[in-house]
């Protein structure tokens, strides 16, 4: 970024070294927001906004027309997996106009001279590359850096990478495609992970959620129903939600902006094509994010979202979750639990659960069910796919409806 007389600051972009000013002012109009089309627990249908560049005709920074893309492209120490990523940039067979947005955040590898040296390759096929970074002696971290890509970048349309994926050729054209009919939505994709036999479990769930289960499964310990790696949206809308907390390190910054762009009534929408390579590695910034800081955030936006609009409420599982769960809720929605249910003969026997820890007196002691005793709303604190469909048909057999009459938390 350069300073200019006036105080502004200009950013050099990509083939010509244009200069043109940061922020150009968008609009994002809204209509009241109405439901979904049908009663539910979530009511997180899309409102009737539309996002627009003001002024007619006009060019976004960089000399970019209305409806371009950026390519936002977080990097920090990504050298072993640099090459095939930008590689795949390269390879898009979108026709439009697209950029790409990098950010490096103080890598101490050769992500720098990767990063330069197809530069020149991605400019020579027409696509501009925006170059931004620091080299303190310590990253700020992915919230940061992808603000900054996004700070930097001109596009009308924003498609996030992380530097160890791989994009198909196809991904920026079909999720362009969602997005135009679906302005104010977070736009996903289905992922082939790499390598193929890691987080199986997880890999199914990101890949087979139904439409309806990318609202009604926001509360589960997996986190956003689209994956951020694949996450594609209007820059307008992202501004209207954002930006990305920048925390650093131990902070589920996806997980906070996917929160709040549901609570400001964002829909969440996938392309049902593997549009990206996912790769899974164990020392991921991911990995950092303490599993007790996730379940805090997920029990208070349950408490947020779902429970005021219940008078009470069955927690299914009477075991270590459950209760882990009836514990950390706070005190007016622990008196809506009116039971525990399960499977587990011998925890059923015993009858109720007793907080022992609660200030209350007497304790509070709520009964333990069998699951066909109990009455929904449900709260399921049972994980998915792991008791080789037992749980999944014991489910099914009440005829329940997702998003009405039980949700997971597990």
């Amino acid at each position: 970024m350069l300073p200019t007389s006036d105080g502004k600051h200009w950013l050099r972009c990509g083939v010509g070294k244009e200069r043109a000013p940061l922020g150009l002012s968008v609009s994002l109009r809204s209509a009241p927001q109405t439901s979904a089309g049908r009663p539910g627990l979530l009511s997180l249908g899309e409102p009737q906004a539309t996002a627009s560049w003001r002024g007619a005709g006009a060019l976004s920074p960089c000399g970019l027309p209305a409806g371009s893309q950026s390519v936002i492209l977080p990097v920090h120490n990504a050298e072993p997996w640099l090459d095939e990523c930008l590689r795949s940039v390269l390879q898009q067979d979108f026709q439009g106009s697209m950029e790409l947005s990098v950010f490096n955040d103080a890598s101490q590898d050769q992500s720098a001279a990767i990063i330069e040296r197809w530069k020149g390759r991605l400019e020579d096929a027409g696509i501009p590359v925006v170059i931004g970074g620091h080299d303190s002696p310590a990253p700020r971290g992915v919230g940061y850096s992808k603000n900054q890509a996004i700070a930097q970048s001109s596009g009308s349309y924003l498609c996030f990478l992380d530097s160890d994926d791989v994009m198909m050729p196809q991904r920026v054209r079909l999720q362009l495609e969602a997005a135009a009919q679906h302005p104010t939505s977070i736009i996903g994709c289905r992922v082939r992970r790499e390598p193929p036999n890691s987080t199986e479990r997880y890999t199914r769930w990101i890949n087979q959620l139904t439409p309806d289960q990318l609202l009604t499964q926001v509360f589960t310990s997996n986190g956003p129903t689209v994956i951020m790696p694949t996450w594609f949206c209007s820059r307008a809308w992202f501004s209207h939600v954002g930006p990305f907390d920048e925390g650093g390190q131990g902070v589920p910054e996806d997980l906070l902006f996917f929160y709040d762009h549901l609570r400001k009534g964002g829909g969440v929408v996938r392309v049902d094509q593997s549009l990206l390579l996912y790769r899974y590695l164990p020392d991921a910034a991911t990995h950092s994010v303490l599993e007790t800081t996730i379940w805090t955030h997920r029990v208070r936006f349950l408490e947020e979202r779902v429970l005021p609009r219940w008078t009470a409420f069955t927690i299914w599982n009477a075991g270590r979750q459950g209760r882990r769960l009836y514990r950390s809720l706070t005190a007016e929605a622990r008196r809506k639990v009116v039971a525990f249910c399960d499977v587990d003969e011998n925890k059923i026997r015993k009858g109720f659960y007793c907080h022992e820890d609660s200030q209350e007196r007497p304790k509070p002691r709520v009964p333990i069910l069998h699951f066909r005793a109990a009455r929904p709303p449900f709260v399921i604190c049972v994980k998915l796919d792991l008791t080789g469909g037992a749980f999944e048909d014991n489910l099914r057999s009440l005829r329940l409806r997702e998003g009405q009459d039980f949700l997971h938390f597990s």
